[in-house]
């Protein structure tokens, strides 16, 4: 099993370069027709694994679908592991600026119901993205190398919350029965757990939000503020 790397991009000119974000060592000359390629990949690779499973998929698949050969993707990628690791991070990185920016909005001073709205209009409910997640999640859970790495993005996610709903306490009290921000941080990943799975199996996409927007409002706050659904009738 390999694990995901995590490459910089620099800017020096024409090109730039490839620097390990763990190490800072330099991994190679990256163009912008390699990063085109690489996102094509990804791209292709996204709707593979929706469509067949992670690990139903050959190599021979993602070039095809995306239009390049195997040394295209040996280019850019050592296996199909680490371009499974570059997909979910990529996306998870969408889910947490999308939380991030939506909790942002209220000012110095979160106003909870508020901001339960703001994330349940803009968050990203796809079926696609959850088989893709479902996938990494069965993975993680019988190679614990992969595991680390599902933990590791999960607390990151997890610390942004708490960082945020930290500060509600100048508008909102959070419940007791939560304790700290960081409680209500786990309460709101396990929540929007439990929805994305119901969703994974019925495809509703409107219930999704709107049973997200109560369950985190009722979680968050006494329950007797609405969510944006039910005010607007």
């Amino acid at each position: 099993m390999h694990s995901r790397i995590g490459y910089v991009h620099v800017s020096n000119g024409g090109g730039g370069m490839a620097v390990d974000g763990s190490t800072g060592r330099v991994a190679g000359r990256v163009t912008g027709r390699r990063l085109r390629t690489r996102a094509n990949l990804l791209r292709a690779a996204f709707a593979v694994f929706a469509a067949k499973g992670f690990g139903h998929v050959a190599i021979e698949e993602i070039c095809e679908a995306a239009g390049y050969s195997r040394g295209a993707f040996y280019s850019n990628f050592a296996t199909l592991d680490e371009l499974f690791f570059a997909l979910y991070a990529e996306r998870a990185e969408l889910i947490a600026e999308q939380v991030s920016e939506a909790l942002a909005g209220g000012g110095p001073d979160l106003d909870v119901p508020d901001a339960v709205d703001r994330v349940t209009e803009v968050l990203l409910l796809d079926r696609d993205w959850l088989l893709v997640k479902t996938d990494f999640l069965v993975r993680a859970a019988r190679h614990p190398e992969v595991s680390r790495t599902l933990l590791e993005h999960r607390a990151r996610l997890r610390r942004a919350l708490a960082d945020h709903l930290g500060r509600a306490r100048g508008r909102t009290e959070l419940p007791a029965v939560l304790g700290t921000a960081d409680g209500a941080a786990h309460a709101v990943v396990a929540v929007y757990d439990g929805v994305t799975t119901q969703l994974l199996l019925d495809g509703d996409v409107e219930h999704a939000r709107a049973w997200l927007g109560q369950l985190l409002t009722a979680l968050l706050t006494d329950g007797s503020a609405e969510p944006a659904a039910h005010r607007r009738g």
